[in-house]
């Protein structure tokens, strides 16, 4: 792939869909569930936010996004806890894990020469790329709370079309 604009949503989705029956629904009984309209992605409320950078021959971030009760139960099936057991730094370093995972399967559809930050987490407000946009993203519901997946490319960034 010679540019990111041909990752398409349903190759994030694939990427979403693995990661999720790997580490955090592997019964097949919870699935991330889409959600399709931008007026109701719009309406979730993230406040946790994972995020990689992705440098080399492209520009660009990765971002994981949910709140505080998906933190928790992400947290809690990765690391096959009670949620109640599930800490801050659990959180924080699940979604971190998070993160990188889905952003080293993203890289692998990049061109060659790119490499992967380690993850940064931020509580809060969600992070700000002023000189990136959102390029593909996916959200949906898990157990009923948001999970929003963010890929972000870097203007004038490598392997970018002038």
């Amino acid at each position: 792939m010679s540019d990111v604009a041909a990752l398409r949503v349903e190759d994030l989705h694939e990427i979403v869909e693995q990661v999720w029956s790997s580490y955090l629904d592997p019964d097949g009984i919870e699935p991330l569930l889409p959600i399709f309209s931008e007026e109701d992605v719009a309406a979730l409320k993230t406040d946790m936010h994972a995020s990689v950078s992705i440098t080399g021959t492209w520009h660009g971030h990765v971002v994981v996004a949910c709140n505080e009760p998906a933190a928790k139960n992400c947290s809690a099936a990765f690391l096959a806890m009670e949620a109640d057991e599930v800490g801050e730094e659990d959180m924080m370093d699940v979604l971190g894990e998070l993160a990188n995972i889905v952003g080293g399967n993203v890289k692998s559809m990049l061109p060659p020469g790119c490499f992967v930050s380690l993850p940064t987490v931020v509580t809060g407000e969600a992070p700000h790329y002023p000189s990136a946009e959102p390029v593909c993203q996916l959200a949906g519901l898990w157990k009923e709370d948001p999970f929003v997946i963010t890929m972000w490319q870097s203007s004038g960034a490598a392997g970018e079309a002038a």
